[in-house]
């Protein structure tokens, strides 16, 4: 009976112990990712910046860059997306500004996520946003339109050779139990307690 004690004892410890280094192991994974996107240039994460940092950047009056807006939905998601403009040219350090159009084309509430790449991957360090729909979780009512503001800059330490870049948007769908905390406008409730 000692040993069957003790074996179970062992069982439990070593599960116990695998359970903690899978736990361990899916938490590091999003700095491993970073680090991953960051050396090989994959996905083109792009920074952020504060208005004052970007209002203080020099500006690049001797050149242009073009940058284009590319819009995705992931999977099911019953929601139309699209860019005002398709593309904008800007001066390397100046603050631009571009909006984007989505739709719950559904019968219920839906909350999305966006999520940004930009290519080429080596301009990816250049594009900074100070501002961004991306950076919150979205509640679309049925049927509601909403249009949403990106404000960016690219850097002025942009390499020369690169002239055109594309800043990309996917949205995913946010299971219902992860949406609770989205941005939604308020709503005044038509019936007041009383």
């Amino acid at each position: 009976m000692n040993a069957a004690r003790r074996n179970s004892t062992r069982t439990a410890t070593r599960l116990a112990l695998a359970a903690l280094l899978m736990f361990g192991f899916g938490y590091a994974l999003v700095p491993l990712y970073d680090v991953f996107c960051e050396i090989t240039g994959i996905n083109g994460k792009t920074g952020q910046l504060s208005g004052n940092e970007a209002e203080a950047a020099p500006v690049d009056f001797s050149r242009r860059v073009t940058v284009e807006f590319d819009t995705n939905i992931n999977g099911e998601l019953p929601w139309a997306f699209h860019a005002a403009e398709r593309k904008k040219s800007v001066h390397p350090g100046e603050v631009a500004e571009a909006v984007f159009v989505v739709e719950n084309r559904s019968d219920r509430p839906i909350t999305g996520q966006a999520i940004p790449s930009v290519a080429p991957s080596k301009a990816s360090i250049f594009f900074n946003k100070t501002e961004c729909f991306c950076f919150v979780r979205q509640l679309l009512q049925p049927g509601e339109r909403r249009e949403m503001m990106v404000r960016f800059v690219v850097g002025a330490g942009l390499p020369e050779e690169v002239r055109r870049m594309t800043l990309s948007y996917t949205f995913f769908e946010i299971p219902a139990t992860e949406g609770l905390a989205a941005k939604s406008p308020a709503r005044k409730d038509k019936h007041k307690a009383g």
